[in-house]
């Protein structure tokens, strides 16, 4: 097939995260692939770090529907607090909220923090591969903004918050579209 023959292209993205994949569809359509959302999960392993949990994850998933899958494994990590709530953003944001961060922020000067995210792909039978992309920004003194999802009316970027950002300014230069725009590199690569 020529290079200028593109067939079409269909992504399995495994989460239960409405916001994710949202964003992740909407970056890949731009680029010609079609994102399909599959909610079953996937066991997370408990990991400092998050490419061990998006590799696994992706391992798991296309093992388990037999085809190829990617998944998306993302934190904030706070400096601060060491790095905190990192792998486990997903379960502070639930259970804590914005407003608590804010509150265990509040006597802090350094407020860094970087966003990270990173793409697990992986096809049935192969080893899983990860893509890595990260934002650095600070944690704001309140929520701002009512966009996005999670953290991000308080991850300020440049004097704006996530939240106040559209989705598509916050498209063009979040974590996550760090992470689809290596993954779409070596996506490409392989067509």
């Amino acid at each position: 097939m020529h290079k200028t023959e593109k067939k079409a292209r269909k992504i399995i993205f495994v989460t239960g995260n409405e916001g994710k994949f949202r964003e992740v569809r909407d970056i890949l359509a731009a680029r010609g692939y079609e994102v399909i959302q599959n909610t079953d999960g996937y066991p997370e392993l408990q990991e400092e770090e998050l490419e061990p949990i998006a590799a696994y994850g992706a391992l798991w998933a296309a093992g388990k529907l037999g085809m190829p899958v990617m998944v998306d494994d993302s934190g904030l990590f706070i400096n601060a607090l060491n790095g905190f709530p990192g792998p486990y953003s997903a379960f502070v944001e639930k259970n804590l909220g914005n407003k608590r961060v804010l509150k265990i922020m509040e006597d802090e000067n350094d407020r860094s923090a970087v966003f990270k995210s990173v793409i697990g792909y992986c096809e049935p039978g192969a080893e899983p591969l990860t893509f890595t992309g990260t934002v650095e920004g600070k944690i704001a003194f309140e929520e701002l903004g009512t966009g996005g999802f999670g953290y991000d009316p308080i991850f300020d970027y440049n004097g704006m918050t996530f939240g106040e950002l559209s989705d598509v300014e916050k498209n063009k230069v979040s974590h996550r579209r760090r992470a689809l725009d290596k993954f779409l590199e070596w996506l490409d690569y392989e067509d």
